[in-house]
């Protein structure tokens, strides 16, 4: 029994010109759209992340195709020939290794050029990790945030997380199993205890999700030396006034890592309070009062 799906009759209606941003797989095979097919099978240039992932999943469905490199380190030589095609008439596809392009991916600047230069820009929508992340993880819906990859230090982890403390709306982050850890544990210092989820190899055979507070998944075993890509959630933080010893601990954290002025406008916006009173207090605070 063949591992993949025999491929389904395929559109035979051409393409129109412009560019196609195409969602793919993020682990299963099998979420692949029949759109997304067309448009692979008929595009008159292929753009791929990596043309080896992308010719896995066209030779799963019997597709060929000749591709061309684009991501960070090829884009700038490649977009010359994109916009000659386009002006052309053609049909350019963009994909990703995985999921939807633009999101942590290559791309964005691309479709500003292409847009900017009055082309068509054609969304291909399909598989996303966050979104996939989202429906299991048992957090609110209703309002979300995805903010990516946070930086790999702790001190300008912290730093970009406290951008979001104040933010009454689910956190979506993307993060490396290497680093999962020590990122935990910063999520922690800066959001306190709140509901999270873990989630990993999405649509893949290992598939897993780890729920609980984040102060339960800094020190879950589970989440030892975890592998393959991963999505963190973090809940909605809880509208509560922030005590004086609560900005006191925040600030004292902060200035260990931080200019004074810094850190004050850092746990200004954490704690949602008065950036001035916090310096004034910061100031009391390094003078030993």
């Amino acid at each position: 029994m063949s591992r993949h799906p025999p491929p389904p009759p395929l559109s035979d209606v051409p393409l129109e010109p412009g560019l196609y941003v195409v969602a793919t797989p993020i682990g299963n095979l099998r979420d692949i759209t029949l759109r997304a097919l067309d448009v692979l099978n008929g595009c008159d240039l292929l753009l791929a992340e990596d043309t080896r992932v992308t010719g896995k999943l066209l030779s799963a469905y019997g597709l060929s195709k000749t591709m061309a490199r684009y991501d960070e380190h090829a884009a700038e030589r490649a977009r010359p020939r994109i916009m000659a095609a386009l002006e052309a008439g053609q049909s350019v596809a963009l994909v990703s290794d995985a999921g939807t392009p633009l999101v942590s991916d290559p791309g964005y600047r691309l479709v500003n050029e292409v847009v900017a230069a009055g082309h068509r820009v054609f969304p291909i929508p399909g598989a996303s990790a966050a979104l996939a992340a989202l429906t299991l993880a048992g957090l609110p819906t209703d309002r979300f945030l995805f903010a990516g990859f946070p930086p790999t230090r702790s001190a300008a982890r912290r730093t970009f997380l406290a951008e979001f403390a104040s933010v009454k709306a689910t956190l979506i982050f993307y993060e490396t199993g290497p680093r999962l850890r020590a990122s935990l544990k910063d999520m922690l210092a800066v959001f306190g205890p709140r509901e999270a989820a873990v989630a990993r190899e999405l649509t893949k055979l290992y598939e897993t999700a780890v729920r609980g507070t984040l102060d339960q998944l800094a020190t879950d075993s589970a989440l030892d030396e975890p592998k393959g890509e991963i999505v963190v959630l973090v809940g909605p933080g809880v509208e509560q006034a922030a005590s004086e010893d609560d900005a006191d601990r925040a600030l004292a954290e902060a200035m260990s890592r931080l200019p004074l002025g810094e850190a004050a406008s850092e746990v200004a916006k954490s704690l949602g309070l008065n950036r001035r009173d916090l310096y004034r207090r910061a100031l009391a605070l390094k003078d030993g009062g």
